[in-house]
Parts: C-alpha cells; structure tokens; sequence
C-alpha cells in the first residue's frame, strides 16, 4: 500500500526523492559529529570503569566488593532511559544541571560499565587456576601476574562480547535524543517534523545505523580472525 502510493505518484515519488537527498546529509552528520563520537567516548570510559568494577568484585574487600555489586545490580536492574533521565531531569531539581551531551557520557559510561564488568569478570575467571599457580611459581606477585599473564589471555576472551556490546552501544545511542543531544536520530525526528514523512526519514537514519553496524562488524571479524591465527600460532597448531 504504501509502496504503491510512491510509485503510482510521480509527484511523490519526487518530493521523497528530493527529502532523501536533503536529509542524507544532515543525518550522516549527526552520525559523525554526535552517534560515534558519543560511542567511542562513552564506551572508553564505560571499560575504565568496567576493568576496576571486575576487580573490586574478584579481588576487592568486603567494602570493595559490595560497593561494585550494589552498582552493577542498580544499573542492570533499571532501564538505560531511566538512568539517562534521571540524570537529565532528574538532578537539576537538586540544585545540579548537566548540559545533553556530557549527561549522555555520564549515563552511557555508567551503564556500559556495568555491564561491560561482567563481561570482564567473566573472562578473568575463565582463566585456569594452573595459569594462577604458575606465575606464582616463578615468583610473579598477583598484580604481575594479572598484567602478564591473565589479562592477555581473559582479553581475547573478552574481545568478542565486548565488541558486541561497542554494536549495541551504538544503537542505544539513539535514546539520547530523548535528553536533547542533536545525534543522527535526533535529526531525523526534526526533519520527519518537518516533512510528516516519519516512515521515510525514520527508515533511512535505520539504514545508517544499519552501514556503520555493518562495517563494524566486518572489523569485529577481522579482529577475532587475526586474534584467532595468533592463538593457534602460538599453541604450535600452524
């Protein structure tokens, strides 16, 4: 139906046409100057976060270990949009107003930090305990040990979900236009406000996101590929 009604009309098939061609551009541009920067920016800080969250909860006191899993179980056991308005709209009635951008790093960091920490976690613990027992052998301390010898191996076990998650980020960007950050998504609502072509602009923000995911996945893939040759390389497989 409404394929139809584009094709069997000139006149709109013209005017989407001239939209495609004029929305592109603005769109591609918050993608670039807002979407990926707010990406990468907020995923850096969410893994800074998320390496000290896994070590307070594997090798933390008491303290430590309840403060990272009282964290952990606050920012997945509540929506992202929640937290984002909760810092947005929320706190300014506290007397404490944070600007759009830096209270999308704040909300997304956090969030990413949490749940980049299980993932993490999970990985530290994946290592065998011989790893453990043979850096302490040779006379390694535990933090030498974690830096030389199981980090590098929990990182190529991390790798896979962790970029999965960077993905994912990306998408979920997408609720910062709700706290007002000009992001691609963002765009695409003031020009659809303009036009009332929602479908249409919605459908091609989507088939942005849609390429960078995309692309991105393409180098997720080489570097698990790359990650994968080093591994069987150095167990003497090739």
């Amino acid at each position: 139906m409404y394929l139809n009604s584009i094709f069997h009309n000139p006149e709109r098939l013209e005017r989407l046409i001239n939209i495609a061609s004029s929305s592109f551009v603005p769109l591609l541009e918050g993608a670039i100057t807002y979407t990926l920067p707010l990406t990468v920016i907020t995923f850096t800080i969410g893994l800074v976060i998320a390496f000290f969250t896994a070590l307070a909860r594997i090798f933390g006191n008491r303290f430590l270990r309840g403060i990272a899993q009282g964290y952990v179980s606050i920012i997945r056991g509540t929506p992202l949009l929640v937290q984002l308005f909760i810092i947005f709209y929320g706190l300014p009635t506290v007397g404490l107003t944070i600007s759009p951008f830096p209270s999308a790093i704040i909300g997304f960091s956090l969030n990413v930090g949490a749940y980049a920490s299980e993932i993490i976690r999970a990985a530290i613990l994946s290592i065998p305990k011989v790893q453990w027992e043979a850096a302490y052998s040779i006379g390694m301390t535990r933090s030498q040990a974690i830096r030389r010898i199981i980090l590098p191996q929990a990182t190529r076990v991390a790798i896979p979900p962790l970029s999965n998650s960077f993905i994912g980020l990306i998408k979920d960007t997408s609720l910062a236009s709700l706290i007002l950050v000009t992001e691609m998504f963002r765009r695409a609502q003031e020009i659809a406000a303009t036009n009332y072509e929602f479908l249409f602009v919605y459908s091609i923000a989507a088939f942005i996101y849609w390429v960078i995911c995309f692309i991105f996945s393409i180098i997720q893939g080489k570097i698990e590929g790359r990650l994968d040759r080093f591994v069987k390389t150095v167990g003497g497989v090739r």
